[in-house]
């Protein structure tokens, strides 16, 4: 679940889901890695910055895929390019877990790798449905849906799926 917390925080940076760049420089990288408490990093560079800006655009074409083949083409491509090398590790308070990235793997490396496995097992459960994008008309935010029965539409309840009930509610007043 973590992992897949990461990718969508990840993609809602990206300026493709109708926002600014959320990773425009080195010290929003560093705010990420930080907040999603990406383990094994040490200084990063401009490079890490644009390979890891790469690997969040190849996760949105994931979640906007218009097919399950689709996705898994577009994920699988992006897998080939990461060396995987499951290990399970315990660290920073975390129980045991599975590391997918090899030691030495760049950031964008590490993120494709953990991120992509966890995406991976959601398409392999036949589960990529609920990989989606926010029905506000103004959001274009990506979410997993977590909801047993599948429905969750908005990417946050507190604020996309509330403005669009507040203007349903004024529609219905209108009318």
């Amino acid at each position: 679940m973590h992992s897949l917390a990461t990718v969508v925080e990840l993609v809602n940076t990206s300026p493709s889901t109708g926002g600014d760049d959320g990773l425009a420089t080195l010290a929003e990288l560093q705010t990420f890695v930080e907040s999603r408490q990406v383990s094994g990093v040490s200084t990063l560079t401009p490079r890490d910055l644009g390979q890891v800006r790469l690997v969040r655009e190849a996760f949105h074409r994931v979640f906007t895929a218009p097919d399950q083949p689709t996705a898994v083409r577009t994920l699988n491509a992006l897998l080939s390019e990461t060396r995987i090398t499951p290990r399970l590790t315990e660290h920073d308070g975390h129980p045991l877990h599975v590391h997918y990235f090899a030691a030495d793997a760049t950031l964008a490396e590490h993120v494709a790798a953990d991120c992509g496995v966890a995406l991976a097992h959601l398409l392999v459960d036949g589960e990529s449905e609920r990989l989606r994008t926010c029905s506000a008309p103004d959001c274009d935010r990506v979410f997993v849906d977590e909801s047993r029965n599948r429905s969750r539409v908005y990417c946050d309840s507190r604020t996309c799926g509330n403005r669009m009930h507040v203007a349903a509610y004024r529609a219905r007043r209108r009318a």
